[in-house]
């Protein structure tokens, strides 16, 4: 198998005849002539893609003469992808210092992977999200479970908390910002 990374898969996959072969496979081809029957190829152009993606680790052969794709080099390729995409860090997303020391725990891919249920830790979280919201904006619903629903999918339960937590008021389907941290521009404060 290749050690190459999503990369190459991608090269691999990016020629027509390649990628019509590896789709015959997965549909059901299990020898040259299948792939030819399948494809509409002619045996020479099979033939050439089947070695250059046996090379690649995206096809395997060995097993008798039964062809297969060898799922496993697509999911080690998401997993090389996803391990190298760089993470967003909670300063990028308008975190303050003190925020973002607490939101790099609860935090990935720009993301809530959950709610805390330490009180002091989710209102720090409460906080950061608060100042997602605009002092002084009236919101309705959708938005600001659209808002919220960016960095998890329990946005109900982020909206309830942020009321009771008393950093939005809500009347009447619209909500507003009433607390949080916030920055005061200097040159506005002087």
């Amino acid at each position: 198998m290749s050690d190459a990374g999503p990369e190459a898969l991608v090269g691999l996959l990016a020629e027509e005849s390649r990628l019509k072969v590896v789709s015959a496979i997965v549909l059901g081809a299990a020898t040259d002539q299948e792939v030819v029957s399948a494809t509409g190829l002619d045996s020479r152009t099979v033939r050439k893609a089947l070695e250059r993606l046996i090379r690649g680790g995206v096809v395997d052969a060995a097993s008798g003469s039964r062809l297969r794709v060898v799922i496993e080099r697509f999911k080690e390729a998401a997993q090389s992808a996803a391990a190298a995409r760089p993470q967003p860090r909670p300063e990028a997303l308008g975190a303050t210092a003190d925020q973002a020391s607490v939101l790099r725990n609860y935090l990935d891919d720009g993301k809530l992977t959950h709610i805390p249920p330490q009180r002091s830790k989710r209102r720090v979280v409460l906080d950061f999200l608060a100042g997602q919201f605009e002092p002084g904006r009236t919101y309705p619903e959708e938005q600001v479970n659209y808002l919220l629903g960016r960095f998890h999918v329990d946005y109900a339960a982020l909206r309830r908390y942020l009321v009771e937590e008393e950093l939005l008021e809500r009347r009447d389907g619209f909500y507003w910002r009433t607390g949080g941290t916030f920055e005061i521009d200097q040159q506005e404060a002087r």
